[in-house]
Order: C-alpha cells, then sequence, then structure tokens
C-alpha cells in the first residue's frame, strides 16, 4: 500500500511506515486509516508519539524504552466526546476527549497537521450526532376476532303450514322479540352481548398519598466551591497543571 497520502503535511516517511507496519496489524475488517500525525519536538526523537484515524477509531500511540515498547490508547468513535488543541510557540497540543475515563493529550503535534487531525475528526463527530443509530421495531399483528352473524329466518320458514294456524297477536309477539334480539347485532354483523348490570360493590376508600419529603441540598462551604471552579479551569486547559497543583495546594491550606 502506498504511503503518500500520510506525508503531505511534513511527516518523516520512514515513521510514518513504522507506525503504520504497527497500526495495520490491528484493523478490523473494511476498516482503513485516513490520516496520521506525528509528534516533532524541539529535540530530536528517535519514534515521536502519535495520533491516526481509521473509518472506525482513533489510535494514540506513544513509544517507551527508546522505541522498544508502545503504548496504544484505542477508541471507537462512540465513546469519543469532543476533540480540541491549542497552538503553542512549538506546535500544538491535542487533546482527546472521551465520554469516560481521563482526557489524553499528546504535544509538539505541527499545527498544518493538528489543524487537519481536528477538522477530520470534528466532521465524523458530527455525522455520528446528526444521524444516530435508530431500533427497528416490528409491528405487533392486529388480533382477529371473530364475529357472529345471526341467521334470518320467518315466521312461515319456523313452523311451516302451523304458522297459518298461529293466532296473529302471538306472530306479532314472536316478531317483535326477533327485532330485539337482532338490535344485539352491529351492521358489520359483529355480534354484541347484552350488557348485563351488575351491582355496585362497595371499595375501601384510596389512602391519601403523602407527599415525598423534599430533599434539602447541601450548602458547599466557599473552599469546595474554588476547588470546584479550580477543576474546571484545569478540565478545560485554561491553566497550566503546574499552576492548578499550586492554587490548590494554597486553597487546602486554609483548611
Amino acid at each position: 500500500m502506498s504511503l503518500d497520502k500520510f506525508v503531505q503535511d511534513g511527516q518523516d516517511p520512514k515513521v510514518i511506515e513504522k507506525i503504520y507496519a504497527k497500526i495495520s496489524t490491528m484493523l478490523n475488517q473494511d476498516e482503513i486509516v485516513s490520516y496520521i500525525a506525528l509528534q516533532k519536538k524541539p529535540a530530536v526523537t528517535l519514534l515521536p508519539d502519535s495520533i491516526a484515524i481509521s473509518n472506525k477509531r482513533i489510535f494514540l500511540c506513544e513509544f517507551t524504552k527508546l522505541g522498544l515498547a508502545t503504548n496504544f490508547e484505542i477508541f471507537d468513535w462512540k465513546d469519543i466526546k469532543d476533540i480540541a488543541f491549542k497552538e503553542e510557540i512549538f506546535g500544538s497540543k491535542v487533546t482527546v476527549i472521551p465520554f469516560t475515563g481521563e482526557n489524553l493529550s499528546i504535544d509538539y503535534i505541527p499545527k498544518t497537521q493538528a489543524r487537519r487531525l481536528y477538522q477530520l475528526i470534528k466532521e465524523v463527530l458530527e455525522e455520528i450526532k446528526s444521524n444516530p443509530s435508530k431500533v427497528e421495531t416490528k409491528p405487533i399483528a392486529e388480533e382477529v376476532k371473530p364475529t357472529f352473524a345471526k341467521p334470518t329466518t320467518t315466521i312461515n320458514e319456523m313452523y311451516g303450514e302451523r304458522a297459518q294456524s298461529i293466532p296473529t297477536p302471538i306472530i306479532e309477539e314472536i316478531q317483535e322479540e326477533e327485532i330485539e334480539e337482532q338490535n344485539f347485532v352491529q351492521q358489520d354483523h359483529t355480534y354484541v352481548a347484552p350488557v348485563v348490570p351488575v351491582a355496585p360493590q362497595h371499595q375501601p376508600p384510596t389512602p391519601t398519598p403523602i407527599p415525598p419529603t423534599p430533599v434539602v441540598d447541601e450548602v458547599e462551604d466557599e473552599l469546595t466551591l474554588k476547588l470546584k471552579k479550580l477543576k474546571n479551569l484545569y478540565d478545560k486547559q485554561l491553566i497550566s497543571q503546574a499552576e492548578y497543583d499550586n492554587k490548590k495546594a494554597e486553597i487546602l491550606s486554609q483548611l
């Protein structure tokens, strides 16, 4: 595979070849590496740290023990909350922000590579946000209810020749009973049973619900608020690690 596309922003071809050889052994089926950003410190380094992205994951590669060992932090795209970078005098500091766990940063990334990396990762995150996965549900089949059609018979069909000997008032009474029974059959020929009145049953009174006791928020003291604000500034990378530690020690000394 040609690695020319990974050296368009000034990456070292030899380092790219070594890093890609390591990452390629961990690729899943249909997974393709799309970009690799290399660390470039002012001092000479044998194997710099790097950030590589594929169509499925992000790889943070850190070489240790003079390049004899390698530490990888690998995230699926669904586990990434955001990406941030801060331009400094020598390159940029790129930070990957997962939904859970600590933020991971690699410094001394060349500014051109950091901007390109930020653009590519933002595009993927926006696409995931605008097209969330949808769970398809199968419709439940409607229950088919049987219908009952009441056959219609006349007096002559029921009694035959004897119908002529039945007095007229009795025939009228029989016809009225048939009309009342037909009232229980709807127009769609669905049989409806007559409503039988049910004697009301005595029910015990419903107990009055007891309103829940409101939870009173604990009042935080002034020192706790200061520590939280300080941690918030550090998480947003508005202050350095040294500034955070010094200020934290100063606040804790007031206890």
